[in-house]
């Protein structure tokens, strides 16, 4: 019998790496003994491998570069970035430099990082095949867009994003998985 330690990770363990706790504990899985990843003030960080869509692998597993968190970027900066990114077929990875200015910008530019990072997050899933979180984190983007339609910060096509995520919805929805390099949005116009 064992006690259970303060961060078991549940899943993804091998027959010798496995306790059980006593039955009636509430604790009668299957644990993994290893320790949860952590950064320098011990909050959780998931360092295993991811793959282009940002999809975890197996530690030990080569997979893509990850985007470092907290970076502080210029807009255009940003915009460059995540286009490249995006142009690469990798929009989880450019979904988190957008969520990077979205936490670092000025207040009344959040909610356009945000939408942002949504349709970036929304065109993953749509690479995906999840036929339902991808239209609608695409829609919810375009919704958080349309503010600065009139405006166009940074040059960035509003419309032409509004649209470009409109349209993806509906096609995804009907059922095709789509190529995330293939459907990459132009920011800019």
């Amino acid at each position: 019998m064992c006690s259970r330690p303060p961060s078991l990770v549940v899943r993804g363990c091998s027959p010798t790496e496995f306790a059980r706790f006593p039955a009636g504990t509430g604790h009668n899985r299957v644990v993994n003994e290893t320790r949860r990843d952590r950064d320098a003030e011990g909050r959780a960080h998931n360092a295993r491998p991811r793959d282009g869509l940002g999809r975890p692998l197996p530690y030990g597993t080569p997979g893509v570069a990850r985007q470092p968190e907290g970076i502080v970027r210029t807009p255009r900066e940003t915009l460059a970035e995540a286009q490249r990114l995006l142009d690469e077929g990798m929009p989880f990875h450019a979904h988190e430099v957008f969520e990077d200015a979205w936490k670092s910008g000025p207040e009344g530019e959040r909610e356009l990082w945000r939408g942002l990072a949504q349709l970036a997050v929304g065109l993953t899933h749509a690479a995906r095949g999840n036929i339902t979180g991808g239209p609608r984190l695409l829609r919810r983007g375009a919704g958080a867009l349309a503010p600065f339609a009139e405006a166009a910060p940074y040059g960035i096509s509003i419309a032409g994003l509004s649209a470009w995520a409109q349209e993806l919805a509906d096609r995804v929805e009907s059922g095709p998985t789509v190529d995330a390099a293939a459907e990459s949005p132009r920011l800019r116009g």
